[in-house]
């Protein structure tokens, strides 16, 4: 099997504007340029993959129909640029979680790089040669621990947050993109 290249990002602050605890649909609000973001992505043929921490469903704030909402409307305004993303993975857990989801160093919660070797089995991904994108140093660290590059986006949490040791820093989902393409096809590390 050939494995292919992937782009992981993180929702919430690299995607869309961050809302604590994001779980009505309305609430949602895509960062300007993301859709088009992700259709240059799509256009390109590298699956675009979301793992995304929501330890709100674990901590019994909102459920997974929640979720599933906001994924629907994030899917519908994406669809209006003529993008989609390939694939979403969820870590509900959290040391506050409620029940099985009371896991405090569980290996798919980030910085752990459990959703990202998940996606990479089950969809032929070469996490070598893929970037993992986020606002927060955990993007950057579960991308390095998956064996993927990293960048770091000055929206959401990135906007304070130290970018530790990403390989890029850019200022929104469009410039991480135009970095990512301009190295494109991406040889393995």
């Amino acid at each position: 099997m050939i494995l292919r290249p992937a782009v992981f990002l993180d929702r919430d602050g690299t995607l869309n504007e961050e809302v604590d605890y994001l779980h009505k649909p309305e609430d949602l609000v895509l960062i300007p340029g993301a859709a088009k973001a992700v259709a240059r992505l799509n256009a390109a043929g590298i699956p675009v993959v979301v793992v995304t921490n929501q330890s709100g469903i674990g901590r019994g704030y909102y459920g997974w129909q929640d979720f599933s909402a906001v994924m629907s409307r994030m899917g519908t305004l994406l669809a209006m640029e003529d993008a989609h993303i390939d694939a979403v993975y969820v870590s509900p857990h959290h040391e506050k979680g409620q029940g099985h989801y009371a896991v405090a160093d569980h290996a798919d919660r980030k910085p752990n790089p459990g959703m990202l070797r998940r996606a990479a089995e089950e969809h032929g991904l070469d996490l070598a040669g893929s970037w993992m994108v986020g606002d927060k140093d955990i993007d950057v660290q579960a991308g390095h621990r998956a064996g993927c590059r990293a960048c770091m986006v000055r929206t959401g949490y990135g906007a304070t947050h130290d970018p530790g040791e990403a390989e890029h820093v850019a200022d929104s989902l469009t410039h991480a993109v135009d970095h990512i393409l301009a190295g494109w096809p991406w040889p393995s590390r």
